[in-house]
């Protein structure tokens, strides 16, 4: 089965703190970046909408100026003087009218010549219009229309026209009446106020020449506007972009209703979205601070991680040579807690490798024992007049059972094992069951207690079964121990009684063997007290007194004097 770590190099703490750093950093900073461009998007659509919006209202404006001018031209056929054709008067009268407006009246045949001027004296002469494709469009749709800016003869500026013919009643040659006025004047109705710095606004007319314009990219009346961008400016009203230059720029336009002209407002994009770009160059400068500290930051951990890591390192290795080592002071609480646990494993090893030296010197002097026991047995067996056979396995049964008692040691690291412990191991093998009785209060003997004891119990329970108590299916042990006065010296003894009854009549041996010499003469010598042996017809009674001392393990006897201080 594939394993995800083996994807993962080996590489130092500080590597890992650092990637992982930067995989949970650069994620979120890519998801800012996202939201910012989203953010941005959406910025951009309402820019494309209220730069529409700023260039219509533009437009109404233009579009009320030209209104008002074809209004005041209705009014002015009207006229009396107009009508009786007094051409002086009506010079007169519209000129005091319109004095005030920066508007100008004119009156032409239909080949274009003046025949009044409210710019000039009524009677001085005037030159031909200057803008003749106006006024036969005007002659030839009968309807009131707006002219191109184009340079004044008269007025020596940029100027445009609103013309309307007049009624054959008032001109039976074909005439109009035109009111012009000054391009530049128009600049008052392009309002900048509200569009971002650097943005720029227009009129412009039907031949794609700037009416008047004003803002940071002012252009001058006359003056063609770009007409790669005028022929993207499709439909009423909408937006464009051009991407081609320096900075991308925004194009917002507005068809002025019921004439040729169009109001236009541009800017680059990015004078409109500084506050959105702003923002976006902070959240990438920040995140360029943040992931640097992070990554700084990292690494001091690192360092702080590296430092205890090598300590305890360093401390595993000592105890690998066998060293007792002392906890290392680091400023991290898990790697404390690891020191202190190397710690007290050096010392548990030491303590360790002292018992087991002490297990082994403890193993070779019971060795020594054993053999030494061994041997006894065997020179004590070889000078009875016994065959080889019964030899063999007078040898073999008292080997087993010291063997159980080796065993019982060796489970329990050669500390002691309980007396009760050591009766049921050495009876068991005899089967006796019910028919053994104990009564005593259990306590830990000596690992020499128990090997001697085992001894002892294994020839009192082999001569039961060959010739006592336990040889009859109705015979009874009873194994007890108490307490007995001290003597003189104050030494506080144990009395330990085997006692049989209810087997064969039980007579005293004529011969003493090798079991009477370890049930007496081992007992005596192995415990330091004192063994009677009663050989009573209802059944063997085996007695010793010892100090318990002798047979008792060291704190346990600790453990009972403390208990009854």
């Amino acid at each position: 089965m594939f394993k995800f770590s083996r994807l993962f190099p080996t590489a130092s703490i500080g590597a890992y703190l650092m990637a992982l750093v930067i995989v949970v950093a650069l994620p979120l900073l890519a998801f800012v970046g996202f939201l910012v461009l989203q953010l941005e998007g959406q910025e951009r659509e309402g820019l494309a909408n209220e730069t529409a919006e700023d260039a219509q209202l533009i437009a109404r404006s233009v579009d009320r100026e030209l209104q008002d001018m074809a209004t005041t031209l209705r009014l002015l056929i009207t006229s009396p003087e107009l009508e009786a054709g007094d051409l002086r008067a009506f010079h007169d009268r519209t000129q005091r009218s319109l004095r005030s407006n920066s508007l100008y009246v004119i009156v032409v045949d239909k080949d274009g010549q003046q025949r009044l001027n409210t710019r000039s004296p009524f009677g001085d002469p005037l030159p031909s219009m200057s803008n003749m494709p106006a006024l036969e469009s005007v002659l030839r749709s009968g309807i009131t229309e707006v002219s191109s800016v184009f340079y004044g003869k008269t007025s020596n500026r940029w100027v445009f026209n609103v013309a309307m013919p007049l009624p054959d009643a008032l001109s039976h040659s074909g005439s109009a009446i035109i009111m012009t006025q000054n391009a530049e004047d128009m600049e008052k109705l392009i309002s900048i106020e509200g569009l971002p710095a650097g943005w720029s606004a227009a009129v412009i007319d039907g031949q794609g020449q700037v009416v008047a314009s004003g803002g940071a990219d002012r252009i001058a009346s006359g003056k063609p506007f770009d007409p790669d961008t005028l022929r993207l400016m499709t439909g009423f009203k909408g937006t464009i972009e051009d991407v081609e230059g320096d900075e991308r720029q925004m194009y917002g336009y507005a068809q002025i209703t019921g004439w040729t002209w169009k109001a236009v407002v541009w800017g680059p994009i990015a004078s409109a979205q500084e506050g959105i770009i702003t923002t976006f160059k902070q959240l990438v400068a920040g995140g360029v601070i943040f992931l640097t500290l992070a990554v700084l930051f990292a690494y001091t951990i690192a360092r702080q991680l590296r430092t205890p890591i090598r300590q305890i390192a360093d401390m595993a290795d000592r105890i690998g040579k066998g060293e007792i080592v002392s906890p290392v002071e680091t400023r991290i609480t898990e790697a404390n807690q690891v020191a202190v646990a190397l710690s007290n494993a050096s010392f548990d090893r030491s303590e360790a490798e002292d018992r087991i030296h002490l297990i082994l010197h403890e193993l070779v002097h019971r060795t020594k024992n054993i053999l030494t026991l061994v041997q006894a047995m065997m020179r004590q067996l070889g000078r009875q007049d016994t065959t080889m056979p019964e030899f063999q396995k007078a040898i073999s049964t008292r080997l087993h059972g010291l063997g159980k008692s080796i065993e019982a040691l060796a489970k329990e690291q050669w500390a002691g094992v309980r007396l009760m412990r050591v009766i049921e191991i050495h009876l068991s093998t005899f089967e006796a069951g019910d028919r053994l009785l104990v009564l005593g209060e259990d306590f830990m003997l000596k690992a020499e207690a128990v090997q001697n004891l085992g001894l002892v119990l294994h020839e009192l329970a082999t001569n039961s079964v060959k010739y006592g108590a336990l040889s009859v299916p109705h015979g009874r042990v009873r194994i007890s121990w108490d307490d007995v006065a001290p003597d003189d010296d104050g030494e506080p003894k144990i009395r330990l009684v085997w006692e049989e009854s209810g087997g064969p009549l039980v007579s005293e041996p004529s011969r003493k063997g090798f079991g009477t010499t370890i049930i007496q003469r081992h007992a005596v010598a192995a415990f330091g007290g004192q063994v009677d042996v009663e050989f009573r017809p209802e059944g063997l009674v085996w007695r010793l007194v010892a100090p318990r001392a002798n047979l008792e393990r060291d704190d346990a006897v600790d453990e009972r004097r403390s208990l009854a201080m």
